[in-house]
């Protein structure tokens, strides 16, 4: 009988870094270097990470800044041999929850135009496209989709706002 997995989410410690640079650059192309995560955890006050866990092992990340009542997310990645189970949407799910917490209305994040996995995902949590900004991604010039979610958008197209 196999055991259950752990499964936690919990802020981003310095000591993760070197489990989110693999994350890191098993996701992306052009991925952040230790130091942009350094300096996200010590020196920027509007910034808010978050990791997945299964069983201690850190598998996936989540990075928010929030500023008055909007967050935008500035990174998302679950590793390659985590993805298809779930964990992606459960810690977009788990930080959308925190930020409400924090105040927060509204969230935006950009999606390269190509990645229709994670436009799936945000779209059905909620999230809209809102625009286009052409070439914003640096290693090949592709645009990326403008995504936002507004928190209390169910109570306003039912007419209620209690």
């Amino acid at each position: 009988m196999e055991k259950e997995e752990q499964i936690e989410f919990r802020p981003m410690e310095l000591s993760d870094l070197p489990q989110i640079l693999d994350v890191e650059v098993n996701s992306f192309p052009t991925p952040w270097p230790k130091e942009a995560f350094y300096n996200e955890l010590v020196r920027n006050q509007f910034a808010r990470y978050t990791v997945v866990t299964i069983d201690g092992k850190v598998v996936g990340y989540c990075g928010v800044w929030i500023i008055l009542d909007e967050a935008h997310i500035t990174n998302i990645a679950i590793h390659p041999d985590y993805r298809g189970n779930g964990y992606g949407e459960a810690m977009l799910l788990y930080v959308m929850e925190m930020v409400k917490m924090l105040g927060v209305n509204k969230m935006t994040l950009e999606v390269r135009k190509s990645n229709q996995v994670a436009q799936t995902l945000y779209q059905k949590v909620g999230f809209e496209s809102a625009g286009i900004r052409p070439k914003y991604y640096s290693d090949n010039q592709e645009d990326a989709i403008i995504m936002w979610v507004t928190f209390d958008e169910k109570k306003k197209r039912s007419g209620t706002w209690d």
